[in-house]
């Protein structure tokens, strides 16, 4: 199973920042520990033209350049610097490069990536580009240029945070159905409208949350027939997270891992795994979700490459 990093690639942050940035760092070590068969690749970075597909040309000229403003980079969250910009191409980079892998194989991650409070024309909420929208998008011109057809996509944010920067991208796309599960009263507070969204009430725990997901992916059945799906399998509903609000446990959470693993591999839809977000009051509590999520990931995985020896 192909997963891609970018962790190595530092930004720079200043001294108290509530970013939990050695978290990427963290999830690759333990992965490499205790996971051997998952395959580390470094993530390539993205190209202005692959951005460009979704973000527009002057806000990434701005990024590349150092020329956005104070105002924008309070809005992502993140000083500017060459290393923030690198960082967040190859973060796009390796969801990218997850997609292709998926494409072939059933399955394959980003470490980081889920970054969807970016817009095409700005950052936010500690997103610089819009990792998901990119790979989507470049997916189906890949697939236009080979096949002549659509590649329909779903992405499924199961972040506590509302995806409102993908909302608002494919807010009139037919061709990619947007499913965010968040809290109602969390971060963003101007919500956006995806294709279906399910908010959620403060404290929500395990068994209403799992019940809204299956009718939510019931729904989604019912509406529309993807051929990817990218998953952004956010740590933050975790219980012990500083800006979750919701109150899963960590079974809670490895049991919505399942029900959209298997989900889409019910349907044989190939499936991108991203982490989105994460802010445990206790890191490791952060990181070992996120473990979680790829022990149900490698099993999911192994049945992909069962399927494909017997195609032989």
């Amino acid at each position: 199973m192909q997963a891609f990093y970018s962790d190595h690639f530092v930004l720079p942050l200043p001294v108290g920042h509530r970013f939990p940035m050695a978290k990427y760092g963290l999830l690759r070590a333990r992965l490499g520990a205790d996971m051997p068969g998952i395959c580390l690749q470094e993530a390539p970075p993205t190209s202005d033209g692959e951005l460009a597909l979704v973000h527009t040309p002057a806000y990434v000229q701005a990024l590349a350049s150092g020329t956005i403003s104070p105002q924008a980079q309070r809005e992502i969250g993140f000083p500017w610097s060459e290393a923030m910009v690198e960082r967040s191409r190859r973060s796009a980079g390796a969801t990218v490069a997850a997609a292709r892998a998926a494409l072939r194989d059933g399955l394959a991650a980003n470490l980081a990536g889920g970054t969807h409070h970016a817009y095409a024309d700005q950052g936010g909420g500690f997103c610089v580009f819009n990792d998901a929208a990119v790979a989507a998008r470049l997916m189906q011109v890949e697939r236009t240029r080979r096949q002549r057809q659509s590649l329909p996509v779903a992405i499924i944010d199961l972040d506590v945070h509302q995806g409102n920067g993908t909302a608002h991208i494919f807010r009139h796309d037919p061709t990619v159905f947007t499913l965010s599960l968040h809290g109602e009263r969390n971060f963003p507070f101007h919500k956006e409208c995806s294709d279906l969204d399910v908010p959620l009430p403060d404290g929500c725990e395990d068994v209403p949350y799992l019940q809204a997901l299956d009718t939510a992916l019931e729904t989604l059945g019912h509406r529309f027939e993807p051929e990817l799906v990218i998953y952004l399998a956010g740590a933050d509903p975790f219980e012990g997270d500083r800006l979750g609000r919701l109150k899963l446990s960590m079974a809670g959470l490895e049991a919505r891992d399942r029900r959209v693993f298997d989900w889409c591999w019910q349907r044989r839809i190939p499936l991108v795994l991203a982490m989105a977000g994460g802010y445990g009051v206790n890191i490791d509590d952060t990181v070992q979700v996120q473990l979680n999520t790829y022990r149900v990931a490698w099993d999911y995985w192994q049945r992909w490459q069962t399927l494909r020896v017997a195609a032989r």
